[in-house]
């Protein structure tokens, strides 16, 4: 059932989605705050992290998200 009314302030929206050669790429956006946020997953190796980007490079970084691992603040995870 879909709750209507108040909306969570830090719900993330997706932007985009791909996938190649096995490995899943979203693009997030916060509403709260502006946060551009991107996922890699590896659905081979179920491995996964997630990294900031500033907003003028998003889509940049959705489609080499590998070129701007290096020097990110990423959270590795691994897939439950």
């Amino acid at each position: 059932m879909e709750r209507r009314g108040r909306s969570n302030p830090l719900t993330r929206r997706e932007l985009s989605r791909r996938t190649s050669a096995g490995i899943e790429v979203v693009l997030y956006w916060c509403d709260a705050t502006s946060a551009v946020t991107v996922s890699v997953r590896d659905e081979r190796t179920e491995e996964a992290f997630e990294f900031n980007v500033e907003g003028r490079h998003a889509l940049d970084a959705f489609h080499h998200p590998y070129a701007y691992l290096h020097g990110a603040d990423a959270s590795v995870f691994a897939d439950a």
